[in-house]
């Protein structure tokens, strides 16, 4: 099997070169860039499977180039950061980072969130039978086998999350989640209290898919439980 490749975005070079070596021992191959520009250079000229991207980089912010990754891609972003307040983590969530990871850390810890999300990759890439490749409802519709999202017609961006949040819900009309449920069976890990992710990722579908996010069609609240998918 072909080594997965990483781009690591990190200006601090004794970070980089921790992360790098402890990653090449783990079979994975890891590019660097130290500033923002580099990183959306990079990018840009080759492939990736994932991105390691520190948010607090020269030239062009962590935040730009997650931006800019997300206008063309899906692959998963893991941020590396030494700001850790809600806000900071909420914002990162929202504009389509995978996971955040707090400064200090353990290579240990990063090559777990690193495994993880690259297992929810393999799973969105799984082969979908052509009899329920696609899911409508309402002017919505839903191309599972490219991963492509259209409302009357018109296409919708999507993180990779919020594509298979929506697909969790579209292909269980009737069935109510926790966001417990949610997060283990889009997250793919175990529940540990943090809502503010499925939160987050919640109210970021809604504006991209209701006509009101404030009162939902699609995606509706069961006030005490969880989440379903609206009755179109």
């Amino acid at each position: 099997m072909d080594k997965y490749r990483i781009l690591l975005v990190e200006d601090d070079t004794e970070i980089s070169d921790m992360l790098r070596s402890y990653l090449a021992t783990e079979n994975y191959e890891v590019d660097c860039a130290f500033d923002g520009q580099e990183a959306c250079d990079r990018f840009d000229k080759d492939s990736f499977d994932l991105v390691l991207l520190d948010l607090m980089i020269p030239k062009v912010s962590g935040m730009s180039v997650m931006k800019h990754i997300r206008r063309k891609s899906f692959v998963p972003i893991i941020i590396l950061s030494a700001k850790d307040t809600e806000s900071d983590k909420t914002l990162g969530l929202g504009l389509g980072a995978d996971d955040y990871i707090t400064k200090p850390f353990s290579v240990v810890e990063v090559l777990a969130r690193i495994k993880a999300a690259l297992r929810r990759t393999m799973h969105y890439d799984s082969a979908v039978p052509e009899s329920a490749a696609t899911l409508q409802a309402g002017d919505l519709i839903m191309h599972l086998t490219d991963y492509r999202v259209e409302k009357r017609g018109e296409a919708i961006e999507l993180t990779a999350k919020e594509f298979e949040t929506l697909k969790l819900l579209m292909q269980n009309p009737k069935k109510v989640y926790t966001k417990a449920q949610i997060y283990a069976l889009v997250w793919n890990d175990v529940y540990l209290g943090d809502e503010n992710a499925v939160n987050v990722h919640i109210s970021r579908l809604r504006n991209k898919i209701e006509d009101d996010s404030r009162n939902p069609r699609y995606v509706t609240t069961v006030w005490g439980i969880g989440y379903k998918f609206g009755e179109v």
